[in-house]
């Protein structure tokens, strides 16, 4: 019988949380585990092994109800047939992977902390992290990374970025912008990028983390008066999904309130989500707040 891997163990390895393996094995079949003596969830080697190839194809852009009926063999040409040209390491620093595969935490978060100051925290999230993204997720396509190193760049990032944030963070700024994901995204630092642009620009941003139920948004818009709900959506997240919360968001939200959208899973959607703004790109938040601002007197 081959090894058997707990969910704790597959969502470690995987990158992919226990509650997107649950929807996936209830809405596709597949991931399909076993039971050990306890009942709990049992992954096989081979599905664990085939999570991980659905994980760096979902990280490319890929759907997951498109190649989760694939083949091992299938997703592997897929894959090969996805390695993208590689993306340069910012010019400031060259070898900022090769602190991230050492576990350099404190070296890492320094030299993140001094490529920001010579930028400039807007510059450097609408320039240079994007291009960081793109290199670290490259790298872990090539298995040059594994899940706990790309976890341990995204952490020092984030911490950085609150630091950051919080030197320029406005007493009552308009307008006032409530940062969230929907239940099953748990990837937020889309939510700090975006934040990281917009505090400068005289913003109040509020941060309700991820995984928030449709209703408590609606609930902490409300009582908080804010003027703008902002979400993100990354590649792995589902369109309809998406589709459908905003939609039921807008919906049970006043008219007053607007609600941004951006991330991957959401990018040239905007003719599917009427009284939604799909924000494409960081740096276009801040045209989106010019928008805004055009539109209203603060």
């Amino acid at each position: 019988m081959s090894q058997l891997f707990g969910i704790t163990s597959v969502e470690r390895d995987t990158g992919l949380s226990k509650d997107t393996l649950r929807v996936w094995e209830r809405r596709y079949g597949f991931p399909a585990p076993l039971r050990d003596s306890n009942g709990d969830r049992a992954y096989p080697i081979e599905q664990v092994e085939k999570l991980r190839l659905i994980r760096r194809l979902i990280d490319q852009g890929k759907r997951p109800s498109k190649i989760i009926a694939a083949s091992t063999d299938d997703l592997l040409k897929l894959l090969d047939d996805c390695q993208p040209d590689p993306v340069p390491a910012p010019a400031e620093d060259p070898d900022f992977l090769r602190l991230v595969r050492l576990h350099s935490s404190n070296e890492l978060r320094m030299t993140l902390q001094q490529m920001l100051l010579k930028q400039g925290l807007q510059r450097f999230v609408s320039d240079t992290v994007p291009t960081m993204n793109a290199a670290v997720g490259q790298s872990w396509m090539r298995g040059e990374l594994d899940v706990s190193e790309e976890h341990l760049y995204s952490e020092q990032l984030q911490n950085v970025l609150r630091n950051a944030i919080g030197t320029h963070s406005p007493a009552g700024g308009r307008p006032r912008i409530l940062l969230t994901t929907f239940p099953d995204e748990q990837h937020g630092l889309g939510l700090l990028m975006v934040e990281a642009m917009l505090v400068p620009e005289g913003a109040s941003c509020v941060s309700l983390g991820t995984q928030t139920p449709i209703a408590d948004i609606r609930n902490a818009a409300e009582s908080g008066r804010f003027d703008i709900v902002a979400l993100s959506f990354s590649s792995a997240y589902p369109l309809r999904q998406a589709l459908d919360g905003l939609q039921q968001l807008r919906q049970i939200l006043p008219e007053g309130i607007a609600i941004w959208a951006g991330g991957a899973a959401v990018a040239g959607r905007q003719s599917r989500l009427r009284g939604v703004r799909v924000v494409s790109t960081i740096a276009e938040s801040l045209a989106a707040l010019g928008e805004w601002r055009a539109r209203h007197t603060i």
